[in-house]
């Protein structure tokens, strides 16, 4: 089995120490119940410890996993690595936020197998971090990469753009100055305002509003061009790699369907054809947890189509693609095929279609495109 075939492990961490405008995830702004999830999340592994013979990826998710105390995290990654094994070289990621790592703590997650950060910098314009209600400014984000830089840890940059307080010239500046760090990784996502987020509260009262169409393109086409230019592959519509090893093999698990595993509260897991989820309560967690039985909400068995249809999906917004079987061998697909090509939103290289840039912009639209 090669490494992208085995399945990934994804903690998640419900905790922060504010809730962010954008944010849509979930946590719980209080650490009072950190201990009772730390018990059960520990327990919760016990339930599948002989499903999976071997992961290759391990994801802590949030919240904010990096607001654990360093004891905290030692148990949790102490007790995963214990009751699970993992190939050799797996990459194992935590989200940090800038004020919440320190050189200490980085060093006993390195020591304990955490190889790479996923920072959330998000701007390195102090207006567009208060915009976003983040609790930590410029001069905090460049420190907490500096730390993670000479500690030797690969570097994932999460950035926001499509402010309303952000010019495009500011946006170059945030790009260039995690550029000179030279991150492994970098994520650029476009802000999206989700219901019943205070920022989707606040566009609500006229508050705030979204940036039109046309600078939202502009942003994401000078992004795309200006990370290729410096040598990052654009490999998925807002993440950038600086080479092929360095893409989020995590990530790529979702996207290739491949098994996963999802521990705490609200997170999903999936195996071929199911497909499970937690509630989303880190109360109902616990006490699921402690009356022996699993936290699961839900799940689904998805069909051969559903499968083929999500694959098809996910697939097209990957600068992979899917293969040209996929788009179907009717006439109608094949018409569709062409005329999709002629507008400019995929290219077909040997037995893939693969989306163009123009087409990534509407990747959400072209699995419907692809199936007249």
């Amino acid at each position: 089995m090669s490494k992208e075939q085995y399945p990934g492990l994804y903690i998640h961490v419900p905790f922060c120490r504010s809730k962010c405008f954008y944010c849509d995830f979930y946590s719980v702004a209080s650490s009072a119940s950190v201990p009772e999830w730390l018990d059960c999340v520990r327990k919760e592994a016990l339930l599948y410890k002989e499903s999976f013979p071997r992961f290759d990826s391990l994801y802590l998710g949030g919240g904010t996993p990096s607001s654990l105390s360093t004891r905290d995290l030692a148990d949790l990654l102490e007790h995963i690595r214990t009751h699970f094994r993992f190939s050799p070289g797996a990459e194992m990621t935590m989200e940090a936020n800038p004020d919440s790592i320190c050189e200490d703590k980085l060093k006993a997650v390195g020591e304990l197998g955490i190889n790479r950060i996923s920072l959330g910098v998000q701007s390195l314009d102090d207006r567009d971090l208060e915009y976003l209600g983040r609790n930590h400014r410029r001069s905090a984000a460049l420190a907490a990469i500096e730390t993670v830089r000479s500690l030797g840890l690969a570097l994932s940059a999460d950035l926001i753009y499509g402010l309303e307080t952000q010019s495009l010239p500011g946006w170059k500046k945030t790009v260039d100055g995690i550029l000179a760090y030279r991150p492994e990784h970098i994520s650029c996502y476009q802000l999206s305002f989700e219901e019943a987020t205070p920022l989707w509260k606040m566009k609500a009262q006229g508050r705030v509003r979204p940036i039109d169409e046309k600078l939202e393109r502009a942003f994401f086409i000078w992004t795309s061009r200006h990370l290729e230019s410096r040598g990052y592959l654009h490999y998925e519509i807002s993440n950038f790699a600086r080479s092929p090893e360095t893409v989020c093999r995590h990530n790529l698990k979702y996207w290739k369907h491949v098994p996963y595993l999802g521990l705490g509260p609200s997170a999903h897991s999936f195996g071929t054809p199911r497909r499970w989820w937690n509630v989303r309560s880190v109360t109902k967690y616990c006490r699921l947890i402690l009356e022996g039985k699993a936290p699961v909400e839900g799940s689904e068995v998805l069909s051969e189509e559903q499968l083929g249809l999500e694959s098809l999906s996910l697939g097209l917004r990957t600068s992979e693609g899917v293969d040209l079987a996929a788009a179907g061998t009717s006439t109608e697909s094949r018409s569709a095929l062409e005329n999709l090509k002629k507008s400019g939103l995929i290219r077909v290289e040997g037995d893939k279609i693969r989306p163009t840039l123009k087409g990534f912009l509407v990747a959400d639209s072209l699995p419907l495109m692809l199936q007249p």
